[in-house]
């Protein structure tokens, strides 16, 4: 056993490779189970509607006498008409400068309806070095629209905290925010929690989506079902294409409808891309919870002789030393039983071990924490640091927010 056991410290698979590899393994059957949902609820239609088409195909050709091969020749030059932008009724043009406009917003957003596309060969050039640029940018945007909507949602629960505090008669009525909070022992220990916040952007993105329907249902004759779905598909940047807002020639109220429409469209994307960014911290706490339950049970039996040993021998040099740098626990509490007083060769601590396993968890409520407080705490985390330590994307520039401890913040 205790040879088993080395070999897996020796092995590469720590914890984040676990991560890695346990939710690329829940992306394949999650990704597997939808494949199979869609293929039996669309194969069925789509096979019927190609006998009904097959049938219609036929019967024009002998209805008005004209051979199979001439009429989808004339077919597949309408599909290319379509492929251009061009319809049977009245469209708006798409090369126009709202149009164009409208354009360039789907491709920095990365929403990519489809629906118009570069047909020159200095236009697609053009396209792949303004993406490259624009699509950065956008994306920076909706990281730091996430950091001030955590920020904003902080402070308002700050407030709701602090007023039902004063109704219940645990602060004083002249109580203000600032450095006297800290004598404050029922606020010292409030965090805003981040299941709230996921809570709050939840119903905002759903009542967002409600109010967009309804105006899309109104305006483009669509059912309201057909509007939620374009809704979601706008939103979260998937962009099918199968629907598209604003194309006919004309509306009422024409400039009042684009101006919602590109509100709805801009405030939809954000409020989506913060939403799914706090999931995703849910998400990784799941992981964390499933690859705890598979850590190996023999490891601290095996450990324990060497354990022991280790606290009868005298302290090294460097002991001292580390015994100052070992990490402490977010909020500043010590490990009675190991912290202050683990010597070299010891194991790390179940309370370091479960803080390393909640740290996405931890780092948001700490960015609700110290927004809500408006003073940053003081954290010291051992790690490692490389040019990776931090992670990439959204969270990683939220963990660079969390880390910063200066006063002007």
């Amino acid at each position: 056993a205790a040879g088993s056991c080395r070999r897996r410290r020796l092995a590469p698979l720590n914890e984040d490779n676990g991560r890695f590899l346990l939710l690329a393994a829940l992306i394949a059957a999650y990704l597997s189970a939808g494949a199979t949902v869609f293929s039996a609820l669309e194969s069925p239609s789509e096979a019927e509607a190609q006998l009904r088409w097959n049938r219609t195909l036929h019967n024009f050709s002998r209805i008005f006498n004209i051979s199979l091969p001439e009429l989808r020749a004339f077919l597949r030059s309408y599909e290319a008409a379509m492929a251009a932008g061009i319809r049977v009724d009245a469209l708006r043009p798409r090369w126009d400068f709202p149009g164009a406009f409208y354009f360039v917003g789907t491709v920095v957003s990365t929403i990519g309806f489809g629906m118009t596309t570069p047909a020159t060969v200095a236009g697609k050039v053009f396209l792949i070095v303004y993406g490259l640029f624009g699509c950065a940018g956008t994306i920076l945007f909706f990281n730091l629209f996430l950091e001030r909507i955590i920020s904003l949602l902080a402070f308002i629960m700050k407030a709701c905290h602090e007023r039902q505090l004063r109704r219940s008669g645990l602060l004083p009525p002249n109580f203000r925010r600032g450095p006297a909070m800290s004598g404050v022992g029922s606020l010292v220990g409030w965090k805003p929690s981040v299941y709230h916040v996921l809570l709050i952007l939840g119903i905002f993105a759903i009542a967002l989506s409600c109010c967009a329907s309804a105006m899309y249902t109104a305006v483009e004759g669509w059912n309201y079902v057909d509007s939620l779905y374009y809704c979601f598909v706008t939103f979260s940047t998937i962009g099918f294409g199968d629907l598209v807002s604003s194309q006919n020639a004309a509306y009422q109220n024409q400039g009042l409808y684009r101006f919602g429409n590109f509100v709805f469209i801009f405030m939809g994307v954000c409020c989506i891309y913060s939403l799914f960014n706090v999931i995703s911290i849910v998400i990784k706490q799941v992981l964390n919870w499933v690859l705890k339950k598979f850590k190996c049970r023999c490891c601290p039996k095996c450990h324990k002789s060497s354990t022991r040993l280790s606290r009868r021998n005298a302290i090294t040099p460097g002991a001292r030393l580390r015994r100052h740098n070992i990490s402490v626990d977010t909020d500043g509490q010590y490990d009675s039983d190991t912290e202050g007083r683990r010597l070299s060769g010891e194991m790390i601590s179940m309370r370091e071990l479960t803080a390393s396993n909640k740290v996405s968890l931890a780092i948001l409520q700490k960015q609700l924490s110290e927004t809500a407080n408006g003073y940053p705490r003081n954290v010291c985390i051992n790690t490692r640091q490389n040019g990776f330590s931090a992670g990439v994307g959204a969270l990683a520039i939220m963990n660079n927010r969390l880390a910063e401890t200066s006063d002007s913040r």
